[in-house]
């Protein structure tokens, strides 16, 4: 079967759906690789090494041409009508906000696997590209923050005098808020954290955070293990409990999402302006509506306070910044998942499976997912 690798063509995506050890692993299975030239360049991997893994290029992949496309970013409505009835395609697809894409797979007849619906199960670990990437944005947003940040990170004792370290607070202990916390304490700065769940108090430890406990009351994690909305009454007291822990942060970053739900506001304009000038904010969550108030995604927007400014950053696509790695561990993920799938060099997926299931987004013609399907025929 014919496996393709196209050029992502959302504007400033530098992720690529396979590299070349992903390519190794595929054909090792019995797939034939077909890799768009150039689909590799902005990640580092040039089309010499897919050739050399066993890939053939092509200077243009007309997704007609493919039994199995792969890529990154949700296909536009237009590629997935020029889709072949029966193929299969592997990538993310933000089906809640994707929905005239999710139409013409269903109407191709296309059997879509979206990642964001692998189960958060042990055994599907090796396929949750939700955690590799959300690794990569954690650690990419203290990054961010340290060069916008117009004082150092760490304590420093000199002859000149002491400068005291950086306070960064982080919301959202996921698997971003974990790797922000062990990146901003690995930079010396003095790292606290917060999520509704108290059970991630131990893992924000174990990263040399310290945890802040609001004390709310309720069950706050939902399926997977991710976050549970919070009602509104609970949510403002939140707001209220971590009002004086944001305005003693220096750097604040937030990293609350819900998979196919506008982000929860965790922090207000009040807030911000609580903070103390030069301050930086980054918001992992600004693609999906923000976890600050005022955030805008892809852009930095400064707002007054008492003698300058505080930043707020609305990080766009994080991972991509750090395209090489994002793309080793998104393509592994892609490829274990499509390996699942594969028998004598054949695309097979059995729905008796409860991982190729639940990533199953359209199949023989019908959305598959059931949040989806409510969403779309709804708004029919």
């Amino acid at each position: 079967m014919q496996v393709g690798v196209r050029r992502e063509q959302r504007a400033g995506e530098r992720r690529v759906a396979a590299t070349p050890e992903t390519v190794r692993q595929l054909t090792g299975l019995g797939l034939s690789l077909m890799v768009e030239s150039g689909a590799g360049d902005a990640a580092g991997f040039p089309d010499s090494e897919y050739q050399a893994a066993g890939a053939e290029l092509a200077a243009e992949l007309p997704p007609a041409s493919v039994d199995v496309l792969l890529h990154v970013r949700p296909l536009p409505p237009d590629t997935a009508a020029a889709l072949r009835p029966g193929t299969v395609t592997i990538g993310f697809a933000s089906p809640a906000s994707e929905l005239p894409t999710v139409a013409a797979l269903a109407a191709g007849g296309v059997t879509a696997f979206a990642l964001e619906l692998v189960p958060r199960i042990s055994r599907a670990q090796s396929m949750d590209a939700l955690s590799s990437q959300s690794l990569v944005a954690g650690y990419r947003a203290v990054l961010e923050a340290a060069v916008r940040y117009p004082r150092f990170f760490p304590l420093y004792m000199t002859a000149a005098g002491t400068i005291p370290p950086a306070r960064v607070l982080v919301l959202g202990a996921g698997v971003a808020g974990l790797q922000a916390i062990g990146t901003a304490k690995r930079l010396g700065a003095r790292v606290s954290a917060n999520d509704i769940r108290a059970a991630s108090a131990d893992e924000v430890a174990s990263m040399g955070g310290t945890f802040i406990n609001l004390a709310l009351d309720g069950p706050a994690e939902g399926a997977g293990g991710y976050a549970r909305e919070l009602g509104e009454d609970r949510a403002a007291r939140q707001r209220a409990l971590l009002a004086p822990h944001v305005a003693a942060a220096d750097i604040l970053i937030t990293t609350a999402s819900i998979p196919g739900r506008t982000a929860p506001l965790l922090v207000t304009a009040d807030m911000v302006a609580g903070m103390r000038a030069g301050s930086v904010v980054v918001d992992l969550a600004a693609e999906s509506g923000g976890n600050v108030e005022g955030v805008v995604a892809g852009r930095d927007v400064p707002v007054p306070v008492p003698g300058g400014t505080v930043t707020l950053v609305g990080l766009q696509d994080a991972p991509s910044a750090a395209a090489s790695d994002a793309s080793r561990l998104y393509a592994k993920n892609v490829a274990n998942l499509l390996a699942l799938m594969t028998l004598d060099g054949k695309v097979v997926p059995d729905f008796d499976d409860e991982i190729v299931a639940g990533a199953c987004l359209t199949h023989d013609g019908a959305v598959r997912h059931p949040g989806t399907a409510a969403t779309m025929e709804a708004r029919n």
